[in-house]
C-alpha cells in the first residue's frame, strides 16, 4: 500500500510539480491516502525518492532501448520505473526480485495493458548494473551460466 501511495505521490508530482515536501504533506495529513499503508516507510522513501529524480532519469533513460524516455513512456510507467529504480539503487536490503514483482503488479493495477513487460525488462537491465552480486549469488548471471 505504501508503494501504490508513493506512485501516486510520484504521479502527482510528474503532472503538478510541487516541492516534494507539499506532496508528502498533503499525503500524510489525508488519512485517506494512506489507508492501510505503513507511513513510515512512505515518508523515509519519499523524503530520498525525490531528490534523487534527476539522477535516476539519467540511469533509467540510457536503459531503455525501444522509446523515448521525454515522451514516449507513460505517466504511470515514469513513476513506476522511478521509484522502482530508486529502491533497486537504494534499498539493499529488499530483493531485487521483490521490488521488480511489486513494480509490475503496479504497472497490472494502474499502468497500459501490456506495460507490465516494459517495466519488467526495464528493471531487469538495472538489476544487472546495481545487483549484479544479487544476481551472480542468485544464479542468475548470463556469463557465468554460460561456464
Amino acid at each position: 500500500m505504501a508503494r501504490e501511495a508513493l506512485l501516486q505521490a510520484l504521479y502527482q508530482w510528474q503532472l503538478n510539480p510541487a516541492p516534494c515536501s507539499e506532496i508528502a504533506r498533503q499525503f500524510l495529513e489525508d488519512d485517506e491516502r494512506l489507508v492501510g499503508a505503513d507511513r513510515s516507510f512512505f515518508e523515509e522513501i519519499w523524503a530520498r525518492l525525490c531528490p534523487a529524480l534527476d539522477a535516476l532519469d539519467e540511469t533509467i533513460a540510457a536503459v531503455i532501448l525501444d522509446r523515448r524516455w521525454a515522451d514516449e513512456v507513460s505517466e504511470v510507467e515514469r513513476a513506476i520505473l522511478r521509484l522502482g529504480a530508486f529502491e533497486l539503487r537504494d534499498e539493499r536490503q529488499t530483493p531485487y526480485r521483490v521490488i521488480i514483482n511489486e513494480a509490475v503488479e503496479l504497472s497490472k493495477a494502474f499502468g497500459a495493458e501490456q506495460g507490465h513487460r516494459f517495466i519488467n525488462g526495464v528493471l531487469d537491465r538495472l538489476a544487472h548494473q546495481w545487483r549484479q552480486s544479487e544476481l551472480e549469488s542468485d544464479g542468475k548471471n548470463p556469463l557465468q551460466s554460460r561456464k
